[in-house]
């Protein structure tokens, strides 16, 4: 492999994960560590990719283009299930609770067990997921218009529904988080979200860490305002800088 081809395929591979260790793209290149550390200081100079600790970071923060349901399906689905894992011990007995769209609410909604719970959701994977679940776990959909790429309700019809509900604590992810923005695609599902968080005494952002630091287009939340963040341990440690706007569950 050429020098030139080398570095556009490290790009790529930066930008397609967001953050990605040196050690992953030895493994996909074939190339020896030493070259792979030496061609992340010449791109970094080149200003395409930040360097840090054990590997390196795109410096692109906006998505281009928002990921597909299935592409979410099996994209960083061991954090996923970690974080899920950690989220499922927040929820209690006979609690009412909203889960939101996402791919990592989907794996927490396939986590639970419990005896007594009323579940609402937008999202129907997690409808579908918990309508089968055994035992008093009542679940109600949330209807409206869906949006197929995360196959979730929105819009008026749903956004009326959601208001005159109340929750113990809801459960939630997102696209991006910077800064303080917590972000997703579109308005419309960022605002029947936004009901629901409103309408909740407690509010969980359950997201990993590939997406700190990323932007998309509409703003829906602020982090200040969630109860925790729920997310997964990485050797970068991009949640300390988050520490002091949030509670952090990793």
């Amino acid at each position: 492999m050429l020098k030139e081809e080398r570095f556009n395929a490290i790009v790529s591979l930066v930008d397609e994960k967001g953050t990605i260790r040196v050690a992953d793209i030895v493994e996909r290149l074939n190339v020896s560590d030493m070259t792979v550390r030496r061609d992340l200081t010449e791109l970094e100079e080149q200003g395409r990719l930040k360097r840090v600790h054990g590997g390196a970071k795109t410096v692109h923060t906006y998505r281009q283009e928002e990921l597909s349901h299935s592409d979410k399906q099996i994209i960083n689905m061991t954090e996923k299930k970690t974080i899920a894992q950690k989220a499922l011990e927040l929820i209690k007995e006979d609690e009412t609770i909203f889960l939101g769209p996402g791919t990592t609410i989907e794996v927490l909604a396939q986590l639970i067990h419990h005896n007594s719970l009323r579940v609402v959701t937008n999202c129907l994977p997690v409808f579908e997921t918990l309508s089968k679940k055994q035992g008093n776990v009542k679940v109600y959909l949330i209807g409206g218009e869906m949006r197929m790429r995360t196959r979730s309700f929105f819009g008026e019809i749903a956004n009326i529904a959601l208001a005159d509900m109340h929750f113990h604590k809801s459960f939630f992810s997102c696209n991006a988080l910077k800064d303080d923005k917590i972000m997703t695609a579109t308005i419309e599902e960022g605002q029947t979200q936004l009901i629901a968080l409103q309408n909740s005494f407690a509010r969980y952002l359950l997201m990993d860490t590939s997406k700190i630091d990323k932007e998309d287009f509409y703003t829906f939340y602020r982090l200040k305002d969630v109860t925790a963040l729920v997310t997964n341990e990485d050797e970068y440690n991009s949640t300390q800088l988050l520490e002091d706007k949030v509670s952090v569950i990793k």
